[in-house]
Protein backbone atom coordinates (compact mmCIF):
# COMPACT_ATOMS: atom_id res chain seq x y z
CA UNK A 1 0.00 0.00 0.00
CA UNK A 2 1.47 3.44 -1.07
CA UNK A 3 1.93 6.34 1.58
CA UNK A 4 -0.22 9.46 1.09
CA UNK A 5 2.95 11.34 0.51
CA UNK A 6 3.48 8.67 -2.92
CA UNK A 7 0.05 9.35 -4.11
CA UNK A 8 0.58 13.23 -3.66
CA UNK A 9 3.99 12.70 -5.46
CA UNK A 10 2.36 10.75 -8.09
CA UNK A 11 -0.75 12.53 -8.74
CA UNK A 12 1.55 16.19 -8.78
CA UNK A 13 3.76 14.15 -11.66
CA UNK A 14 0.47 13.65 -13.78
CA UNK A 15 -0.71 17.70 -13.50
CA UNK A 16 2.82 18.14 -14.59
CA UNK A 17 2.68 16.16 -17.49
CA UNK A 18 -0.38 17.27 -18.40
CA UNK A 19 -2.46 13.98 -17.86
CA UNK A 20 -5.97 14.70 -16.88
CA UNK A 21 -7.32 11.27 -15.66
CA UNK A 22 -6.28 10.78 -12.27
CA UNK A 23 -9.84 10.28 -10.71
CA UNK A 24 -8.57 6.72 -9.85
CA UNK A 25 -6.32 8.34 -6.93
CA UNK A 26 -9.34 9.50 -5.09
CA UNK A 27 -12.27 7.24 -3.47
CA UNK A 28 -15.14 8.58 -5.41
CA UNK A 29 -17.34 5.96 -3.93
CA UNK A 30 -17.70 7.80 -0.40
CA UNK A 31 -17.81 11.20 -1.00
CA UNK A 32 -19.06 13.74 1.16
CA UNK A 33 -20.24 17.49 0.86
CA UNK A 34 -19.47 19.21 4.54
CA UNK A 35 -22.69 21.58 4.92
CA UNK A 36 -24.58 19.27 1.96
CA UNK A 37 -25.91 16.89 4.18
CA UNK A 38 -29.99 16.95 4.28
CA UNK A 39 -32.15 18.50 7.49
CA UNK A 40 -35.70 18.14 7.28
CA UNK A 41 -37.56 20.93 8.44
CA UNK A 42 -41.55 21.54 8.34
CA UNK A 43 -42.94 24.67 7.65
CA UNK A 44 -46.52 25.84 7.83
CA UNK A 45 -47.84 27.86 4.17
CA UNK A 46 -51.30 29.23 3.86
CA UNK A 47 -53.25 26.98 1.34
CA UNK A 48 -53.06 29.85 -1.60
CA UNK A 49 -49.06 29.97 -1.52
CA UNK A 50 -49.16 26.14 -1.75
CA UNK A 51 -51.11 26.53 -5.02
CA UNK A 52 -49.14 29.38 -6.75
CA UNK A 53 -45.71 26.92 -5.46
CA UNK A 54 -47.62 24.11 -7.48
CA UNK A 55 -48.61 25.81 -10.60
CA UNK A 56 -44.78 27.57 -10.50
CA UNK A 57 -43.55 24.23 -10.32
CA UNK A 58 -45.82 22.67 -12.49
CA UNK A 59 -44.97 25.35 -15.03
CA UNK A 60 -41.45 24.94 -15.16
CA UNK A 61 -41.29 20.68 -14.44
CA UNK A 62 -40.14 20.38 -11.15
CA UNK A 63 -41.41 19.26 -8.23
CA UNK A 64 -42.70 21.81 -5.03
CA UNK A 65 -39.87 20.40 -3.04
CA UNK A 66 -37.70 21.71 -5.97
CA UNK A 67 -39.31 24.99 -6.56
CA UNK A 68 -38.78 25.91 -3.00
CA UNK A 69 -34.96 24.64 -2.84
CA UNK A 70 -33.86 26.59 -5.90
CA UNK A 71 -35.72 29.82 -4.32
CA UNK A 72 -34.04 29.41 -1.06
CA UNK A 73 -30.71 28.85 -2.61
CA UNK A 74 -30.99 31.85 -5.09
CA UNK A 75 -32.31 34.33 -2.28
CA UNK A 76 -29.77 32.92 -0.10
CA UNK A 77 -26.47 33.82 -2.66
CA UNK A 78 -28.09 37.21 -3.12
CA UNK A 79 -27.77 38.26 0.16
CA UNK A 80 -24.41 36.78 0.41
Amino acid sequence: MKKKEEYESEIDRFFDEGKEDVLHFFDTENVRHPNWEQKRVNVDIPQWMINSLDRESKRIGVTRQSLIKMWLADKLEKIG
